[in-house]
């Protein structure tokens, strides 16, 4: 069976930047990335959530494609809410040293327990 190139992108996926067009100024980048999802580490299930960062960036900035790519790997990752948040802010506070980071997975119900995780820098 032939692997698909989207599988293929996912898999070889990892966070790029560019240089800041603007290092000498404050100023926010907002990301919405509403169709995240990873597995329940306990059941298997897959959870759902809306996963925002919001940063103010040093001398890099993310790539947004590259960081689409990795965020989809975690779809078939058994994984916490609190794990993956936290390690998404690590990743992202790692590659960008930005000035300014948070990270926040708002997740689906499930189970009629709603969960909201925030790192913040």
């Amino acid at each position: 069976m032939k692997v698909k190139y989207g599988t293929k992108a996912v898999k070889q996926a990892k966070l790029e930047t560019w240089d800041n067009p603007s290092p000498d100024r404050d100023y926010v980048i907002e990301i919405s990335y509403p169709e995240f999802t990873c597995l329940c580490p306990r059941s298997g299930y897959p959870d759902f959530a809306e996963i925002a960062i919001s940063y103010v960036p040093d001398k890099k900035i993310v790539e947004l494609k590259a960081l689409k790519l990795w965020l989809n790997g975690f779809r078939d990752r058994s994984i916490s809410h609190e794990a993956v948040t936290n390690l998404i802010f690590d990743e992202l506070n790692r590659t960008l040293q930005p000035r300014e980071l948070e990270v926040t997975g708002d997740f689906n119900v499930r189970g009629n327990v709603k969960t909201v995780i925030r790192v913040a820098l």
